[in-house]
């Protein structure tokens, strides 16, 4: 099988499933183990073992870099990255020679399970990865068709590497809130995770302030919505890296995250 990568335009080879894969990307490394290939990983990043129990495999890597020459030694047969952020460094390692698939950021819950459905290509495991996305469908359902008829509003408030940011209508945290039965405010921008106008976001006085945050730079939320003015009282719904509670993981567990994510919104005020 003649797969080629369109982001970096590396030809790989796949006439037998890989068997020494090196995965950069957390939810592939999830989405691994659930299509029953774990077994094939050799190496991973730090953050993996947040989404796959008890994680045995060797770190090859941070998410934005790696030693070649190490990376060269486990003499992987599949190097799995992201675009986005990790392009240049993926770049770096497709002109290494590196056999490197970038999976495309999702712009949605479909673009989750349509990267599911290429690393199942990439597998041979195409079987295995339709009948986890067919899963995750009837669960993305079953939340829709519980949806409230009032939904209450909400405001995602992302502090990574201590930058704000909003969600846009190209990210797959927009279709997270509206299957926990929340609607995202302000309404969507054409972007992914632009830089809120908190003056707008206070005009609508959101219900609801999802915020995630990292262990390298917590936040008070309390604290930040008094430091701002934002008086009415909204309900404060802490995120954070872990498995199901993670609103920027786009791994299987994602939909566990809505599943979660609804029950902190049902309590917010209406």
């Amino acid at each position: 099988m003649r797969v080629t990568c369109p982001v970096h335009g590396t030809v790989l080879h796949l006439d037998a499933p890989p068997r020494r894969v090196v995965s950069f990307v957390s939810s592939a490394t999830e989405a691994l183990f659930a299509l029953g290939c774990g077994d094939s990983l050799v190496g991973v990043t730090p953050y993996c073992g947040r989404y796959v129990e008890n994680l045995q495999v060797p770190v090859a890597g941070d998410y934005l870099k790696a030693d070649l020459n190490g990376l060269r030694a486990l003499e992987p047969d599949l190097v799995l990255v992201t675009s986005g952020i990790q392009t240049t460094f993926a770049q770096r390692l497709a002109e290494a020679g590196l056999p490197v698939f970038a999976l495309p950021l999702p712009a949605s819950r479909f673009g989750i399970l349509e990267n599911q459905i290429t690393l199942g290509g990439l597998m041979h495991r195409v079987a295995e990865a339709r009948v986890l996305s067919s899963r995750m469908e009837a669960g993305f359902a079953a939340l829709a068709a519980s949806a409230p008829s009032k939904r209450p509003t909400v405001f995602v408030e992302m502090w990574c590497g201590r930058h704000l940011r909003g969600i846009g209508g190209l990210s797959f945290i927009h279709d997270l809130v509206e299957l926990a039965g929340g609607t995202p405010v302000p309404p969507p921008a054409a972007e992914a995770y632009p830089h809120p106008d908190l003056d707008a976001v206070a005009a609508t006085r959101p219900d609801a302030i999802l915020l995630f945050q990292e262990p390298e730079h917590p936040v008070d939320g309390a604290a930040l919505l008094a430091d701002r003015g934002w008086d009415w009282n909204p309900r404060i719904i802490d995120s954070d890296i872990t498995k199901g509670h993670n609103i920027i993981h786009d791994g299987p567990s994602y939909l566990d995250t809505a599943r979660w994510l609804k029950e902190q919104i049902q309590n917010a005020p209406l």
